[in-house]
């Protein structure tokens, strides 16, 4: 069986299960191993696998192309939580500076409220998550296992690899994703209430601190 090569950024944890694409792609690597070792295909010098070199070389450049996107998606994802985080940081202060946040009330409720739900998704969505990189070259048998196969079977199993590094680090992605979206509709909630306290404030003066 094709097994990937994946190096973890971080320490992996070990209690995560594999979900049912990741079986998919190991069986389906494990079919093209077997097909690699059978003796009809390896007297053929075109085909690796029962696949055709020039298959193999789009095949390898399509997944390149949406790895290239996934590590895109990231950097998009990464600046709207920096976004998310600027707008939160400035309804805070402007509540702070207003001091409505501390008049009691349910206005003032609802908004320490909101920072509490945003700023918790903010930070969910900032913590640290495991990242796949393929090939592992902190593997010192890399080298001997992969630079003796034919050139076939070799981009074959870097498809492999690949194919099950993209959907380890997607997972990552869509939680990170999930939590930016809540984390949108809480910021666009607290700035609407935030407006709506200053726009009573400023037709009722007893919402005003020190009014009482």
């Amino acid at each position: 069986m094709a097994e990937a090569e994946l190096f973890y950024k971080q320490p992996p944890n070990p209690k995560e299960a594999p979900n049912s694409q990741q079986h998919q792609v190991s069986e389906w690597a494990a079919e093209s191993e077997q097909k690699a070792r059978s003796p009809q295909t390896q007297t053929s010098g075109q085909k690796q696998g029962g696949y055709s070199s020039a298959t193999l070389d789009l095949a390898y450049q399509d997944v390149c192309r949406v790895m290239g996107e996934q590590g895109e998606q990231s950097q998009i994802l990464t600046t709207k939580l920096n976004i998310l985080f600027a707008v939160n940081v400035g309804l805070l202060t402007s509540l702070a500076i207003s001091k409505l946040i501390l008049v009691p009330s349910l206005l003032s409720f609802g908004e320490a409220l909101g920072f509490l739900v945003s700023f918790t998704l903010l930070f969910n969505a900032f913590l640290p998550r495991q990242v796949a990189v393929s090939p592992n070259l902190d593997d010192q048998g890399f080298l001997e296992r992969y630079l003796n196969l034919p050139p076939s079977e070799y981009r074959l199993k870097m498809i492999v690899n690949l194919v099950e590094t993209y959907n380890i680090n997607k997972q990552r992605l869509d939680d990170k994703s999930r939590s930016l979206t809540y984390a949108a509709y809480a910021t666009i909630g607290l700035a609407s209430l935030t407006i709506l306290h200053l726009v009573l404030e400023y037709f009722d003066p007893t919402l005003r601190p020190g009014a009482y």
